[in-house]
């Protein structure tokens, strides 16, 4: 008994300090995942800790649990029109891309660290694919609004490149271990099953969670115990069938996420603790796995390593993935350059070892001391790439926080809460009268909060600086209200600078604004509808923040829905032009 409650609390004091360590993460630029590895090692055989843990099939087991959970929270987060915008691309790079890395990769390994190629291929196989939760974690907490294009594209191809990765490693294993069995025909039967499997068992149990969940009537708690249980009874299953349970496990959380219900935002909330829970118990068992003192032995090949993989094998290979899809190159490069990785390539490293490979411990070693690197310095720069290759679109103007109270199966009431900014136009007004402005009857106020007293409305309530109201407004006028309490007295958008000092309709033909503003078109131009021409010249599914440019104007993609572009900014050449 004392031994069980020695390891309880053990446990419950490396989750703690991780936890505590996460207010100082963005004081230091690391990464929080980064952090939760150094805790892990620090409670290792080699730190202060020194805890001798080095039970691989333990550690793997918990990493692929974590994993799922991980990719079934990222799921449910991914918007369905993410899909729309890059799923081929985002496919390319989880098959190609997986493959050209690692291919480059395995070259240059089996020259520096002199190995069989065997063994170069299957290093690179292990680090050669984009982790989920690094990605779904530094992305969504960077602080910084990507172009929805490159957002999606790495968030996809995370969560879809784990079949390709798992192929590769097992191929390789196979060919070290049992040469005379292995052959291509196989591979291409293990992958199509891995592919084929997954998908289908991931979209028809993520249908019926989300049907289940829209259907039952639990208590709130038990909404996001029937998804993290549902999705890994999912990624099980597959796995059995010989499929790949991260991916279905991924898509599921997609479906589940896009149906939404009235047990959605309990789901979310849960969710997301559940998944940081998972991050941090993966990382730091990872992290007490590593023996540092051995790792270091390898640290200038890791380096040599991690640098080639970074500068020169992923690069290739996304742009030649990229090709095809007319991506801006400084979105190529922003895309090579987030090629994160993480807790997968370590988990993948355990593979060879539980299986008996030779020298997989020296696989081991190099491959966390990769990901140490990749997490350091690339982790750390997620926010400060984006600024330099440009691929950050300004912040939208929306509320400070939202609620859904769902009055029915299928209806729910949007609360929206904005504060009173110093010389907006909200500033000085009644409640109702900002209601009238914005959405006429749609619009109520139901709550203002001042000093955090909750205020009685009367006919002589004015609005103050830092007052808190709520109003019930339909999502769709959420970023025009948040303009009347956030912006300036004047009313100029605070997105002019981006996006241009005037909003024109995206169904004006082309050739009126021309005429209007004296810019020249092309043939055959004068009577496309703007969003028309503005595809036609992009080439490519469009997202807010897309620009084309006419002679010295800009014209912008402002606002989307549905696929559709609704709304358009144009920037006149008396103004500076932002560089593209």
């Amino acid at each position: 008994m004392t031994a069980i409650n020695a390891l309880f609390l053990l446990a419950a004091v490396l989750l703690f300090v991780s936890v505590l360590a996460s207010t100082i993460s963005a004081r230091l630029g690391l990464p929080l995942l980064l952090l939760f590895l150094m805790i892990g090692m620090l409670a290792g055989v080699d730190g202060p800790g020194g805890i001798a843990f080095n039970d691989f099939f333990i550690a793997s087991l918990i990493g692929q649990l974590a994993l799922a959970v991980v990719l079934l929270d990222g799921g449910l987060r991914t918007k369905a029109a993410s899909f729309r915008v890059a799923l081929k691309p985002a496919a390319i790079l989880a098959t190609w891309g997986v493959i050209g890395t690692a291919g480059l990769l395995g070259l240059f390994a089996t020259w520096l660290l002199d190995v069989d190629w065997r063994m170069g291929m299957l290093l690179a196989a292990i680090v050669g694919s984009t982790d989920a939760a690094a990605v779904f974690a530094l992305l969504r907490n960077s602080g910084v609004r990507l172009n929805e294009r490159v957002q999606s594209t790495l968030e996809i191809e995370s969560g879809a490149n784990d079949p390709m990765a798992i192929l590769l490693v097992t191929g390789m294993v196979e060919m070290l271990l049992h040469p005379e069995q292995a052959s291509g025909a196989g591979f291409a039967m293990m992958l199509v099953s891995q592919l084929g499997l997954g998908a289908l068992t991931g979209i028809a149990g993520g249908w019926v969670l989300a049907r289940l969940m829209a259907r039952l009537s639990l208590a709130e708690g038990m909404y996001a115990l029937l998804i993290l249980s549902g999705g890994l009874l999912i990624f099980a299953a597959t796995n059995l069938m010989n499929g790949s349970g991260f991916l279905a496990v991924y898509l599921a959380g997609v479906v589940v996420g896009n149906r939404r219900s009235h047990a959605t935002e309990h789901v979310m909330r849960v969710m997301d603790g559940l998944a940081w829970l998972a991050q941090a118990c993966m990382f730091v068992v990872l992290g007490m796995l590593v023996t540092p003192s051995e790792m270091v032995q390898y640290g200038w090949e890791a380096l040599a390593m991690a640098v080639f993989l970074t500068l020169v094998a992923r690069p290739i290979a996304v742009w030649l993935g990229l090709l095809p899809f007319n991506y801006e190159r400084n979105e190529v490069g922003y895309i090579s350059w987030v090629g994160l990785r993480g807790a997968v390539p370590v988990t993948l490293a355990i593979f060879p070892v539980m299986m008996g490979v030779p020298d997989s411990l020296l696989l081991f070693d190099v491959a966390f001391a990769v990901v140490l690197l990749s997490l350091l310095v690339q982790g750390s720069t997620v926010p400060a790439a984006a600024r330099f290759f440009k691929v950050v679109v300004p912040a939208q103007d929306e509320p400070v926080d939202r609620r859904e109270v769902w009055v029915g199966e299928e209806a729910a009431l949007d609360l929206l809460e904005f504060r009173v900014a110093r010389g907006s136009r909200a500033e000085g007004r009644h409640p109702d009268d900002v209601a009238n402005e914005v959405g006429g009857i749609g619009v109520r106020c139901v709550a203002l909060v001042r000093d955090r007293d909750l205020q009685t409305l009367a006919l002589d309530t004015r609005l103050r600086e830092g007052d808190s109201v709520w109003f019930a407004a339909p999502e769709k006028l959420a970023e025009t209200l948040a303009r009347v309490f956030g912006g300036s007295a004047d009313g100029l958008s605070p997105h002019a600078d981006f996006f241009g000092e005037f909003v024109v309709d995206p169904a004006c033909p082309a050739g009126e604004l021309a005429a209007a503003y004296g810019f020249a078109l092309e043939q055959g131009e004068d009577e496309l509808p703007l969003r028309h021409l503005m595809r036609a010249r992009l080439g490519r599914p469009a997202v807010v923040g897309d620009r084309v440019r006419i002679g010295s104007f800009v014209l912008s993609v402002r606002e989307m829905e549905k696929g559709q572009i609704t709304g358009v900014g144009l920037k006149c050449p008396t103004a500076a032009l932002p560089r593209l």
